[in-house]
């Protein structure tokens, strides 16, 4: 089998096969050739933070990450070795993390690496391709011409994502601007005053200023909301916070501002905020759009964002075993399926090869179970609106809803019991692969 790309995805993907017997050639550009985010030749280099985000099981990342465990991830078994104190994270020493992937998938004797960009797919099937953001613009073409959706996306801004039970919806009300189709919008509506103090919170906010590969992606089309707001007081009041055709509710009366919400997912457990794509600070995210009322004590499972960051259409290109719908036994993981941040990539790795393999030997794919972590991201990534599609990390939004009700943090261990549980059983259904 072929693998394309030992990031973290990539090299997970490559263990996986090799440790159920399945030779695997394994194609890593660098250090021939280097993109403009990396430093080295190692796979599985973290190229921004060292923290693999939370440990704890009240936490979905931590529970994605228990779940890894469970398949022998080979990227867990490197962070757990090579582990340096965070806190309630897990964080790694950057280097002895990568050099212990590296070890041990350069010793693994049905592993055979080849140090060369791959430009065009190989014939050889079934074949993962897993390139991350900042696949080559070769590549890119032949993905374009493969997925039969033209050029692949550029992840130029991303608006927040916040859960719906973390809203106060006495100051919140749905409808649609001039009442046209149904109440699709959560409305937050603003008087001249939270206008104000909210818009000069805004323009003096701390921004993150971004790579130098980034910088070449800051479109007029798509201005950060900070960059707006310093443009004018009442520039957002005639962009994406004017209030025309809204009326507050049992009423005529049309505020000075609105702030509109949008369902992320198909459940409405999560809300995006629309035409907020920012490069604030995540602290200052969350300090200055707490004051939009509503939003006083949102819980955001997203921040907004504005990098490069190159990921297929996923809901229209992409099966939920991960293979390309029009690919013939092309598979992708990592960043360029849709999902965020280095856990969830490595996790899509485990999925890719183990569909992969099904693939090889002709048995039906596995679907893991939308109750457990690894599950709801791949059902999200499939099932998203494929016209406001952006990557997502993994969060309790998307699971699908305890039957029985409780405080959030009973809710969140509820949540990791029925997952747990759900995975020992699915595996118990395949013992052969998932073992």
């Amino acid at each position: 089998m072929i693998v394309i790309g030992a990031g973290l995805a990539g090299s997970e993907a490559a263990w996986q096969i090799a440790s159920r017997g399945i030779n695997v050639v394994l194609y890593e550009m660098r250090p021939g050739k280097m993109t403009p985010a990396h430093h080295s030749g190692y796979f599985g280099e973290l190229v921004c933070s060292n923290s693999l985000r939370a440990a704890s099981l009240n936490n979905a990342v931590g529970l994605l990450k228990e779940e890894m465990r469970l398949f022998n991830s080979l990227i867990m078994e490197a962070a757990d070795a090579t582990q340096v104190p965070a806190g309630g994270a897990l964080a790694v020493d950057r280097e002895e993390f990568a050099r212990h992937i590296t070890r041990s998938l350069q010793e693994h004797h049905l592993i055979e690496i080849i140090n060369q960009e791959v430009t065009d797919l190989p014939r050889e099937r079934p074949v993962i391709i897993a390139t991350g953001p900042l696949t080559s613009e070769s590549l890119s073409e032949t993905l374009e011409h493969l997925t039969g959706s033209g050029r692949l996306y550029f992840y130029d801004a991303a608006a927040p994502i916040v859960t719906y039970e973390s809203l106060e919806m006495n100051k919140a009300f749905f409808a649609s601007r001039y009442s046209k189709g149904g109440d699709d919008y959560l409305n937050c509506p603003m008087d001249e005053e939270d206008y104000n103090r909210f818009v000069d919170e805004l323009a003096a906010g701390e921004v993150y200023l971004g790579k130098e590969f980034e910088k070449e992606i800051y479109f007029e089309a798509c201005m950060p909301v900070e960059e707006l707001a310093r443009r004018g007081k009442d520039t957002l009041r005639f962009g994406p916070l004017k209030p025309v055709g809204i009326k507050l509710p049992n009423s005529s009366i049309q505020p000075h501002a609105v702030v509109q919400l949008r369902k992320d997912n198909k459940e409405g457990t999560l809300y995006n905020m629309v035409g907020f794509q920012t490069r604030l600070k995540h602290p200052e995210q969350k300090r200055i759009f707490r004051l939009i009322p509503g939003l006083e004590n949102a819980e955001f499972v997203r921040y907004g964002a504005m990098h490069r960051n190159t990921f297929i259409n996923a809901p229209t290109v992409l099966k939920q075993s991960l293979e390309l719908i029009r690919g013939n036994s092309v598979f992708m993981a990592g960043q360029i399926t849709g999902v965020e941040g280095y856990v969830e990539s490595t996790a899509s790795g485990i999925i890719a090869a183990l569909n992969a393999i099904c693939r090889l030997e002709n048995k039906e794919p596995l679907l893991f179970p939308p109750e457990t972590a690894m599950g709801a991201l791949m059902q999200y990534i499939n099932t998203a609106d494929p016209n406001n599609f952006q990557p997502m990390n993994v969060n309790f939004g998307l699971f699908p809803p305890l039957q029985e009700k409780a405080p959030k943090r009973k809710k969140r261990e509820l949540y990791a019991r029925r997952s747990l549980e759900r995975l020992a059983q699915f595996k118990d259904e395949h013992p052969q692969l998932l073992s």
